[in-house]
């Protein structure tokens, strides 16, 4: 079916056409045949907008989310929705990977003033942008939920919103000015803190901040369950990181904090990813894990899996190995590289797509889709595909907690899509097995193994499997490059395929992101590349986790061209940092890389994003030529993902210590300080942002490693692979890959002369 073109009658009316043809996002041409007259996010629409003088309803979701699916279902394939929005509405649809930007900005505003959030988020702007009111999922024309009380329905919702502004307009917009001074203001709080280069020694944060937000999170943590807070539980990697390294920095944190709290600590994280190891919100057929948990113990889903969630559990998991060597942890981590190294999540140009949906076909006969469909079994069903021997169906029903009735309780499935359906867990263990039915343990893990094949092979075959949003996303990439390279140096000393598979697949992914989303010409970075380079450039979070995965991939692999491109994108050669920290330039005889020889120093992260005051916006500066947004926000808390100001303090540190930079040192503390007064307050809601503390007041310790074959100081040269290590570097580095530090850098050179690293650091020049 072609893009509708929908024309109201009425004077004022104008002609509103579908427009969602025009975009690549998957999810936002998942909605060009609706009856809905969608718009995009751009100039044109808010002129049409101001000209027709209507409320906006932006609708603002993703490719991989249930509730969006739900929505659009009930209401946007709705006859009565579309009339109304077409008729007094310019409706306008945004996919919330494509702008985080416009996401943060109203998801402020939502839970401001409902006290939650989610997706779908839904707001009503003034013609200026304003927001009027908002929320996430309402109840549509088709909905199976019958509302309670005094709840609204979308019709409701709608109905009312217009005749608000048909009758009491100004009143709106004085309304909305006010809450948007109010956000504004909120923004705000905080980012008055010190100027750059502005003397502040004997001042910041405290060490101390770390024990309160410990004690913040033992008050949380759930005892039978793991994990923090009350469900929906999600894995929260960050948290789960800050309490694995609590132990691992310098003594003096340990000292402050407490020993027996820092293993608590550690004790906590590790039973929080065995559970979730063990649940339902791990693929336990295929790989990888859903993005959160509607039940406090693990068992039910929301099935969507996210690349940011993958990268970050990679790493957590493998922080976990090294701290216990347990292979129970070693186990989650290679099934996580394996899901990113392997399709439907790698791209076959390089690269890592963004995510996998929760709704999918039960069959290939059927024509609607659930959510769950690809994962979930009835008991009939697993006895059918694991007829023969008699004992796997058994075996594997009680491995995997199958029942007759379903494992999901009615109050979780509201829309019936669970019916006699299981959710597969880990429910027992094999020792327990082979006790209960009689069986040697060794048998019993046979079946189970060849249980858990058939199985995954029954649904590859007969299910359709989720559907894949292929968007490329700059920063999620540089996540998984980062996790992914982590990876390739734990596994070299243990599985050396499936290191190698990791290696392989984040120097694909950072050449084709420097290859198709850098312009060496202008320095500029793209956020978005599906079917060729999107339209959106960079945000301050694509700067600052494709930066750490440079930082992270150069010390697996010691290639010096990834170092040299985090620095690039860095730019510590800017006019906004060498104005109070300048750094020395290169020597003469050693030539900048093709990159920096073509970059501009402006389009880095530290001239586009940073803040007069210390740390990043989240859009650069000047702002791009779209609609320009209500305020610029700095994010400084941790959320599923990590902070881009937390994770460019630690960046700054570290490519301080590689290159003997205080530019760079000096910038990550003006990134901490100028989250100061909100640090102080809520720790617990900055752990990434503790990090950067702790380097700060302690430093990050540096290790250079001189040697070539043969371990001769001298010997080789600098574009050797680790293969060519003699026997001491290679058991010294091996030594260094099974230890937890997080404020250690790694240097490797090799050649007596030369070399862009030689150069940049005039530590290492002589």
């Amino acid at each position: 079916m072609a893009a509708l073109d929908v024309e109201e009658k009425g004077a004022d009316a104008g002609l509103l056409r579908n427009r969602l043809s025009e975009s690549r996002s998957p999810y936002v041409r998942g909605h060009m045949n609706n009856p809905i007259a969608w718009q995009m996010w751009n100039a044109e629409s808010l002129a049409l907008a101001k000209k027709l003088n209507r409320l906006l309803f932006v609708s603002i979701g993703y490719a991989a989310c249930h509730w969006c699916h739900v929505m659009e279902r009930e209401s946007f394939l709705s006859p009565e929705v579309a009339h109304i929005l077409n008729s007094s509405f310019i409706p306008i649809k945004i996919d919330r990977e494509e702008r985080p930007d416009i996401d943060a900005i109203y998801m402020n505003y939502v839970q401001a003033t409902t006290g939650s959030g989610g997706w779908p988020l839904n707001v009503f702007l003034t013609p200026d942008l304003e927001p009027v009111f908002g929320g996430t999922y309402w109840p549509g024309p088709y909905s199976s939920i019958a509302t309670v009380g005094d709840s609204a329905t979308f019709i409701d919702i709608l109905e009312k919103l217009r005749d608000v502004w048909q009758t009491q307009e100004e009143k709106c917009r004085s309304n909305a000015k006010q809450i948007t001074k109010e956000l504004k203001d909120f923004a705000e709080e905080g980012i008055h803190g010190h100027q750059l280069g502005e003397k502040v020694d004997g001042e910041g944060l405290e060490i101390e901040l770390l024990e309160e937000a410990y004690q913040n999170f033992a008050r949380q943590y759930d005892q039978v369950n793991g994990g923090l807070g009350l469900p929906p539980k999600f894995p929260t990697p960050v948290k789960l990181s800050f309490l694995l390294r609590l132990g691992q920095w310098p003594d003096a944190v340990k000292d402050i904090v407490g020993e027996d709290e820092c293993a608590h600590a550690a004790a906590m994280a590790i039973t929080t990813l065995r559970k979730m190891a063990r649940g339902g919100i791990r693929d336990q057929l295929g790989h990888g894990f859903a993005r959160y948990s509607v039940t406090a113990d693990w068992s039910l889903p929301h099935f969507e899996k996210m690349l940011y969630d993958q990268a970050q559990l990679l790493d957590v998991y493998l922080d976990a190995f090294l701290l216990t060597h347990d292979a129970e942890m070693l186990g989650a981590a290679c099934d996580i590289a394996t899901y990113l190294t392997s399709p439907p999540m790698a791209a076959p140009h390089g690269g890592f797509y963004s995510a996998e949906d929760a709704d999918s076909r039960p069959t290939h006969a059927d024509g609607e889709k659930r959510e769950g469909a690809y994962y979930v079994w009835t008991l009939k069903e697993l006895q059918s595909v694991l007829a023969d021997p008699l004992a796997a169906a058994d075996l594997c029903a009680r491995f995997y907690g199958v029942l007759a009735d379903g494992n999901v309780a009615p109050e979780h499935d509201p829309h019936d899509d669970f019916l006699r359906q299981n959710v597969l867990r880990v429910a027992s263990t094999p020792g327990a097995l082979a006790q209960q039915l009689g069986m040697a343990e060794a048998e019993v893990i046979r079946l189970l193994r060849d249980g858990r094949r058939r199985l995954r092979q029954h649904r590859e075959r007969e299910r359709p499997r989720p559907a894949v949003d292929d968007k490329i996303v700059v920063g999620w990439n540089g996540l998984a490059i980062g996790a992914l390279a982590r990876a390739s140096a734990v596994l070299r000393h243990i599985d050396g395929g499936q290191a190698a598979a990791c290696e392989e697949a984040a120097v694909r992914a950072a050449a084709f992101i420097e290859a198709e989303l850098f312009d060496a010409d202008t320095g500029r970075l793209w956020r978005i590349y599906r079917n060729g380079r999107g339209d959106t450039p960079a945000f301050v979070d694509d700067y600052a986790f494709l930066i750490q995965g440079l930082i992270e991939l150069y010390e697996a692999t010691f290639r010096e061209e990834f170092l040299r491109f985090a620095d690039t994108l860095q730019g510590s050669c800017v006019p906004s940092v060498v104005r109070f920290c300048p750094s020395p330039p290169l020597p003469p005889h050693i030539p900048p890389s093709q990159n920096q020889a073509k970059a501009s120093p402006t389009a880095a992260q530290l001239s586009l994003f940073l803040a007069p005051t210390g740390g990043f916006f989240t859009t650069p500066s000047p702002p791009s030529p779209t609609p320009p947004l209500l305020l610029r926000l700095k994010p400084g808390m941790d959320t599923a993902e990590p902070s881009p100001n937390a994770t460019s303090a630690r960046n700054l540190h570290r490519l301080s210590s590689l290159l003997a930079d205080q530019a760079y040192a000096r910038a990550a503390r003006a990134t901490v300080r100028a989250f100061e007064a909100e640090v102080e307050q809520w720790p617990f809601s900055y752990p990434g942002m503790l990090a950067g503390v702790v380097m700060e007041r302690l430093g990050v310790e540096g290790v250079v490693i001189v040697g070539g074959e043969g371990d001769e100081p001298g010997g080789g040269d600098e574009h050797e692979p680790e293969g060519k290590d003699g026997p001491r570097v290679k058991h010294y580095l091996q030594t260094l890959r099974r230890e937890l530090r997080p404020a250690r850098t790694v240097v490797r050179l090799r050649g007596e002369r030369g070399g862009w690293l030689r150069g940049r650091n005039g530590l290492l020049r002589d």
